[in-house]
């Protein structure tokens, strides 16, 4: 889906392609292409004679952030966080692509995200059309407080599978650790590249920045350094806890072993007589009228039970050494 806005009192105003003709001269364009099909990246190719290629690497999924000098545009790929609540992996990023004109920008996503959602609906103060590098710088500093506030979630909703897992162990939430780890890889990721976005456009010249847009570029460097390292802390945290879990169940299924062989043990005495008398063996008691044979085989069976239930309840005795007085 293609949409047109320009900026009237500082507010974005959507337009059809109609109205494009009728722009007052002076006036800057911003083209919002998001979740486009390839008939629409053709139509964009062919308005604004784009290259082939810009438009496959923007529409790549793992392309990485950099930031291109064309001879007609300049060429800025972005990472911002994508969240999905009905995918397996909920907290993702995605490239997007902004194309500078001298009159316009052009921004292609291949999905939809929350930061374009809150620059076409006016969430942004004081984001003006009339500056597209502080246009971009924007959005990178709106993207660093999305990923700061999907680190949270993704921090909370740690917290809470945790106490899940404290009272049953479940595959479930163990695969939903495994998602959340995916998707702070995929932060950390995106987040490096963007740093590296950031510092290309502070050594290079492709962008020409005044000094209140450098002022912006160093606050959003800082923003995200901070999303960096929160997003390594919950990696480790999140790799600590399913490592722990990893641990309680091979505690577990050790203890379970141990149970199990001390049944085995036991049914192998219970094994080895029936297989002695199976064979060609005159079984005792036979002649007898009393209940001797009974009251053994009983008696045989009550001390092998009692013996597997001592072993199976069996605790390792810890030795306490007793802490010596010191003389005064």
């Amino acid at each position: 889906m293609i949409n047109y806005w320009i900026q009237e009192d500082n507010q974005f105003v959507k337009i059809s392609k109609e109205e494009l003709s009728q722009i007052s001269e002076g006036k800057r364009l911003w083209v919002d292409a998001r979740r486009v099909s390839q008939e629409e990246l053709a139509a964009l190719q062919e308005e604004y004679s784009l290259d082939p290629e810009l438009l496959m690497d923007v529409m790549d999924q793992d392309e990485l952030s950099r930031i291109e000098d064309w001879d007609d545009y300049v060429l800025a790929i972005l990472r911002l966080p994508v969240f999905t609540p009905n995918s397996e992996v909920a907290y993702t990023t995605a490239p997007v692509g902004a194309i500078i004109f001298p009159d316009k920008i052009i921004t292609i996503c291949w999905t939809d995200c929350e930061v374009l959602k809150d620059l076409s609906a006016n969430r942004i103060k004081g984001l003006s059309l009339m500056d597209f590098p502080a246009f971009l710088i924007r959005i990178l500093a709106r993207s660093d407080i999305m990923f700061l506030r999907y680190l949270k979630e993704i921090s909370r909703r740690v917290t809470s599978i945790q106490g899940e897992l404290h009272e049953q162990i479940e595959n479930a939430e163990l695969i939903q650790l495994l998602n959340l780890e995916k998707s702070l890889t995929y932060f950390t990721t995106s987040l490096k590249a963007n740093q590296l976005l950031l510092e290309k456009i502070r050594r290079t010249r492709i962008l020409r920045l005044d000094s209140d847009d450098q002022e912006w570029l160093d606050d959003v460097e800082i923003d995200n350094r901070q999303a960096m390292e929160m997003a390594d802390t919950y990696s480790a945290i999140t790799t600590g806890v399913m490592d722990a879990f990893a641990n309680v169940i091979s505690n577990n299924m050790n203890v379970i072993m141990k149970k199990l062989t001390v049944i085995s043990l036991v049914l192998m005495i219970i094994s080895g007589i029936t297989s002695y008398w199976g064979m060609n063996v005159r079984l005792p008691w036979t002649k007898s009228d009393n209940w001797t044979g009974f009251i053994c085989i009983t008696a045989l069976c009550a001390i092998s039970a009692t013996v597997a239930y001592i072993v199976m309840n069996l605790k390792p005795v810890k030795k306490v050494k007793k802490a010596k007085r010191k003389k005064k």
